[in-house]
């Protein structure tokens, strides 16, 4: 369809306010910046470079050594919305920007930005769409149609300050990938339908995504290590996968080995193995006599072994294509009944590890999480050069891990 004259100018118009404001914020003018995001969203991105305001502010400060100026304008951007992680055309956020440039300070505020709107996003997720009949009964008699389904409903991105279209935010799962469209690890239970390709390397699924995969070895021995400091402890692993930890945790001698796998085919592949003795829902092993599979989902299992009462010394979590909401829910509801009180438990921490902003941001936000929910934790940093590899990610359809070293959580109770 041909654009009408006036809505040409008015394009036109509204791309020169947004040079004008990439503009001032690169000049840290900001009486030119309040005057023009009156009219302009602080969310705007250029056509050609993608730079938000953010990113204008942030790269005009690598070459000036007072950065206070750049800080005076990124405050007043936030407070009007300005988002966190947006890309430009060079697919850096302005968080991977800052640190590129090496500006420690600018890269913490984004950080903090990025929790505080990751930590909003979360508490408004809890409550329920508002609503007023009364207002729903004057909009019916007055013939106008309801907007969405829920006319009610926050919009969670805009309050938390990221106004980006929602139809291609990503869910950002356990294991770090970050997934929109039609693909098997989209959901849990799309998952759980797809079909697994087990090599001596690694693990797909249909869709070639990494569920597990072997450079993950160290990172599961270190945890192994730190979960079952003596022999004779009990311990709950969920996500079997390839079996790196389980077989790890045997060379703990522990007390006890629950082992809790949803998937069909991993859980077939622990009985040809000798993981499993039988195809029940609950079963022991005939290669290892102290230990005992559950199959299903945690969601379904859990709630029966805290109603018999029992515990554990140690827990590991390592489920894929979940998202962080399932994982609060997890150590929220179901870790205090099920650790002992001297307990500890641990979790891949892959959450964001796509790029380190993200990483740092989730790392604050898990953090916060777990201790409201009555849990220290401890971060030990371990290298993973082995991710590096020649060959590593051959056949794998995205990486899952992008990063230098990997935050090894380790948690216990709060005054344990």
């Amino acid at each position: 369809m041909e654009q009408q004259p006036h809505q040409q100018n008015a394009e036109e118009d509204l791309d020169l306010q947004i040079q004008q404001l990439l503009w001032a914020c690169a000049s840290y003018d900001l009486t030119k910046i309040r005057e023009l995001l009156k009219t302009v969203p602080a969310s705007v991105q250029d056509g050609e470079t993608g730079y938000t305001p953010l990113h204008a502010a942030i790269n005009a400060c690598h070459d000036n050594e007072d950065i206070e100026p750049a800080k005076e304008v990124m405050r007043l951007l936030f407070e009007n919305g300005a988002i966190w992680n947006d890309l430009d055309a060079n697919n850096e956020t302005p968080g991977c920007l800052a640190r590129r440039l090496g500006s420690t300070d600018l890269y913490e505020m984004m950080v903090d930005a990025g929790v505080r709107a990751e930590l909003l996003m979360n508490r408004l997720d809890g409550f329920l769409p508002l609503s007023d009949d009364d207002d729903d009964e004057e909009e019916e008699e007055e013939g106008g149609e309801e907007v969405g389904e829920n006319p009610g409903v926050i919009d969670i991105d805009t309050a938390a300050g990221n106004t980006a279209t929602t139809a291609s935010t990503p869910t950002i799962h356990l294991n770090g990938t970050e997934l929109t469209g039609e693909d098997a690890s989209t959901s849990n239970s799309a998952y759980l339908d797809s079909s697994l390709s087990f090599s001596a390397d690694k693990l797909i699924d249909s869709s070639s995504n990494g569920v597990m995969m072997e450079w993950e070895s160290s990172i599961m021995e270190e945890s192994a290590a730190l979960l079952l400091p003596t022999p004779g402890l009990s311990v709950l692993n969920i996500g079997h996968g390839m079996g790196i930890i389980d077989t790890l945790i045997q060379t703990k001698s522990p007390s006890s080995h629950h082992i809790i796998e949803a998937h069909p085919a991993v859980l077939a592949q622990m009985q040809q193995t000798g993981w499993r003795s039988a195809d029940d829902e609950t079963s022991t092993s005939t290669k290892y006599p102290n230990v005992t599979v559950h199959a299903g989902r945690w969601q379904d299992i859990l709630p029966r072994l805290v109603s018999e009462g029992t515990t554990f010394d140690a827990i590991y979590f390592d489920t894929f294509a979940e998202d962080y909401k399932a994982f609060r829910n997890f150590f929220e509801e179901f870790v205090i009944g099920l650790l002992k009180p001297q307990g500890r438990w641990s979790f891949f921490n892959g959450l964001g590890a796509d790029r380190q902003v993200c990483y740092d941001v989730y790392t604050k936000v898990v953090e916060m999480d777990l201790f409201e929910a009555g849990f220290d934790v401890e971060w030990t940093e371990l290298p993973t050069e082995e991710a590096e590899r020649e060959g590593e990610w051959d056949g794998v359809r995205r990486r899952y891990w992008a990063l230098d070293w990997y935050r090894l959580p380790l948690c216990k109770f709060v005054a344990a």
